[in-house]
């Protein structure tokens, strides 16, 4: 294996799951995201020497964030197979939501999770985006200012208006409960 190879192995694959996962909800469709992904990756490895700064996942994150703004631009409205077949594998809670303690506590956890996608989804991009970063991704302000190219205050505002969003359509999906935010 090259020493390119390796280096990419071990300073960006970490972050693959985050990259992933930050494409899957900007692009609400599973198989959009791979691809956004591989694009991704390729510039990723493609660029490495010339990557600025020392943080690998915020990095990593701006090229996938860019990566989907560039397949959005090149997409022209269309309506896609990938969005029925992504709303019939919604009907299958993930792996970690089962367990045979308690089908009661299923059900509620599939429920809210379900819930839970559904209010992210409904919330505009900007907020959407900032507030997987932060609250999935656990990235710092500054973090997210360097992903999404915005001054770290546009960040500040931008989280706070999107937690009072979901807050408000949490309530509204869930009859008034607010019981799994904190």
């Amino acid at each position: 294996m090259s020493n390119e190879r390796t280096r990419f192995d071990q300073e960006v694959l970490p972050h693959f799951e985050a990259a992933y996962n930050l494409a899957r909800w900007l692009s609400h469709s599973a198989v959009d995201a791979e691809d956004i992904l591989q694009d991704a990756l390729l510039l990723a490895f493609r660029n490495l020497d010339a990557r600025r700064g020392t943080n690998t996942k915020a990095w990593l994150l701006a090229i996938v964030r860019n990566a989907f703004l560039s397949s959005r631009r090149r997409s022209a409205p269309r309506a896609r197979l990938t969005d029925t077949i992504d709303a019939l594998d919604a009907e299958v809670p993930p792996p970690a939501l089962v367990s045979a303690d308690d089908p009661e506590h299923e059900a509620i956890a599939t429920d809210r999770a379900r819930s839970f996608d559904e209010v992210l989804e409904q919330l505009p991009e900007e907020f959407r985006e900032v507030l997987v970063l932060r609250e999935m991704e656990g990235l710092s302000y500054k973090e997210i200012a360097t992903v999404t190219a915005a001054p770290i205050g546009t960040v500040m505002s931008r989280l706070a208006r999107a937690r009072t969003a979901f807050r408000s359509e949490w309530l509204t999906a869930t009859g008034g409960s607010d019981d799994g935010l904190s």
